[in-house]
């Protein structure tokens, strides 16, 4: 085997210290005002897109969680910056946003913005029912509606596990209804996967979305491969090890190999280790930066790693 999976479209390999690109990449793509576009979105290569198993509908395989990062309320400055992500996000082919009653005005403040720029049609809105009752469940989706300006949602996911036999009963309901495409389940941290891995063994669900990074890897030995057996699409969160790992590389010369991969920062070879992962579909790294974005989506296109790369690439930032 190569020691990289072929994709369709190779990237311009750079500097290999993430800070260096990122003022190289903003200096082109700073200054654009909401509704407008930049040089440097023109120039972006459409993403990758993966199949969603339990419909064969293509996924943009990058997209944005808006934990923290879109819970600015009416903060008119911080809300420009944020339509600059989602304008990135939208220019270089992805779609996915992902959301939560639980992440304060986020929610509100995405459904603005889309709104405002009139890009509702080139969203995937993802988003999530944490609450216990079913006339409580019922009432927070309808709400997170509300918020997000949509008269369906993409993807509704229980989030946390919390109540899921109940919401899931509504799930399915509301899916057969039209009010929502597809139906999952989510949790952040490795001590819920055998709760995790029983809901998938004995319920049908379209998605899962878990925790994996390069020093989080508890996924692999059951998750992952059963999501795979099952038909479940994967939505990774937390790509950068919740953070921390990406902070722990800060001046850190990239490996050799990342320019095998095209990748010109730590975020993209992390983002490209978890995307190399053959039962994952989507990744939503976080970010309310504009050139942090376009950092991310980079990681969308070009070649991914095999299963020896990425260990390479796990030894690397252990």
């Amino acid at each position: 085997m190569s020691r990289v999976s072929k994709a369709n479209t190779a990237m311009t390999r750079g500097p290999f210290h993430r800070r260096d690109f990122l003022r190289a990449a903003a200096g082109a793509a700073l200054g654009a005002h909401l509704g407008s576009a930049s040089p440097v979105e023109d120039a972006f290569a459409p993403m990758h897109t993966r199949p969603i198993p339990s419909t064969g509908e293509a996924l943009p395989i990058v997209g944005c969680g808006t934990w923290r990062t879109f819970d600015v309320g009416d903060d008119a400055a911080r809300r420009r910056e944020l339509a600059a992500v989602l304008r990135v996000l939208f220019a270089a082919g992805g779609s996915v946003i992902d959301s939560s009653p639980m992440y304060g005005t986020s929610e509100a403040v995405a459904g603005a913005l889309l709104t405002e720029m009139n890009a509702r049609g080139k969203a995937f809105i993802a988003t999530k029912v944490w609450t216990e009752g079913r006339d409580e469940g019922i009432a927070q989706m309808r709400q997170s509606m509300q918020r997000l300006a949509a008269e369906r949602i993409d993807l509704m996911q229980i989030h946390n596990l919390l109540d899921w036999r109940t919401q899931l009963a509504t799930l399915r309901d509301w899916k057969a209804a039209g009010r929502v495409r597809y139906i999952g389940v989510t949790h952040y941290t490795s001590s819920a996967f055998p709760q995790v891995e029983a809901v998938l063994r004995t319920e049908r669900v379209d998605f899962v979305q878990i925790n994996y990074a390069a020093n989080d890897r508890d996924a692999e030995a059951r998750l992952l491969p059963l999501a795979a057996e099952r038909g479940v699409a994967v939505i990774v969160n937390q790509p950068f090890g919740g953070g921390s790992l990406l902070a722990s590389l800060r001046g850190r010369p990239l490996p050799p190999f990342a320019a095998d991969l095209g990748c010109t920062s730590w975020a993209q070879l992390l983002l490209k280790f978890v995307l190399g992962h053959p039962a994952v579909t989507c990744v939503i790294p976080g970010t309310g930066r504009r050139e942090y974005m376009i950092d991310n989506v980079h990681a969308g296109i070009g070649v991914y790693p095999d299963a020896k790369l990425r260990e390479r690439i796990a030894q690397a930032v252990a």
